[in-house]
C-alpha cells in the first residue's frame, strides 16, 4: 500500500510518525544511491562505505525536505554531496584536483558552489592528465570494465556488454581497482 504513493506523500506519512513510510523510500533510492557511490574511489575504503554514506544522504534528505522542488532531484544532490565529502575527507586535501572520484562521467559539481573559472580550467586539465594517467596502467578491457562499473552497471551487464565471462569481468574489476590505487598512490606522493 505505502509502495503506491509518491515520494512527498510518503515523507507527510513519516513526519506524522509512520516510520515505514521512511524505510519505503530508503528501498525506492537504494538502487540509485549504488549507482552514484561507484562512480565514486574511496581511499583506504570501499564501495559499500560510499553506499553508506549515499544512505545517510538519503536520509537527511528525507528529513530536510521542504516541498520547494521535487524530492527525486533533492534526494540525488543530497546523496551525491554526502558521498563526495566523504571521499574529500578520505583524502585529507582540500585543494586536490580530482578530490578521489573517478573522471567517468558526469560533473558532480554540488550546485550553488562558486566556481572560479581559473581554478574550473586548472581542475579540468588535472584530470586530463589523470585520466592518461589510468589508460596508460590499465587495459583497454580493464578501462572499459572500470568505466562501466562506475556508470552503475552490474557485472552480468559489464560481462554482456563486452562479451566477456562473469569471471573474467569480476577479476578485471578487481585489477582495475589495485591499479587505480596505484596510480593515486602515486599522485598523491607527488603533491
Amino acid at each position: 500500500m505505502c509502495e503506491d504513493r509518491t515520494d512527498e506523500q510518503l515523507i507527510n506519512d513519516f513526519r506524522s510518525g509512520d516510520k515505514s513510510s521512511c524505510e519505503v523510500i530508503l528501498t525506492r533510492y537504494k538502487n540509485r544511491v549504488l549507482a552514484i557511490a561507484r562512480r565514486f574511489f574511496l581511499w583506504g575504503g570501499d564501495t559499500e562505505d560510499l553506499v553508506q554514506e549515499g544512505m545517510c544522504g538519503l536520509y537527511s534528505a528525507i528529513v530536510g525536505f521542504e516541498g520547494q522542488s521535487g524530492f527525486s532531484a533533492y534526494a540525488t544532490a543530497c546523496i551525491k554531496n554526502r558521498i563526495l565529502d566523504a571521499v574529500k575527507r578520505s583524502y585529507n586535501n582540500k585543494n586536490s584536483a580530482l578530490n578521489g572520484f573517478l573522471p567517468f562521467g558526469a560533473d558532480f559539481t554540488a550546485a550553488g558552489d562558486d566556481v572560479n573559472p581559473e581554478d574550473e580550467i586548472i581542475d579540468r586539465e588535472a584530470g586530463r592528465e589523470m585520466m592518461e594517467k589510468i589508460r596508460g596502467a590499465l587495459s583497454d578491457f580493464e578501462f572499459r570494465a572500470i568505466k562501466l562499473y562506475t556508470e552503475g552497471a552490474t557485472l552480468a551487464e559489464i560481462s554482456d556488454a563486452l562479451g566477456k565471462t562473469y569471471k573474467q569481468t569480476d577479476n578485471a574489476i578487481a585489477r582495475a581497482k589495485a591499479k587505480l590505487r596505484s596510480v593515486l598512490d602515486k599522485q598523491n606522493k607527488l603533491r
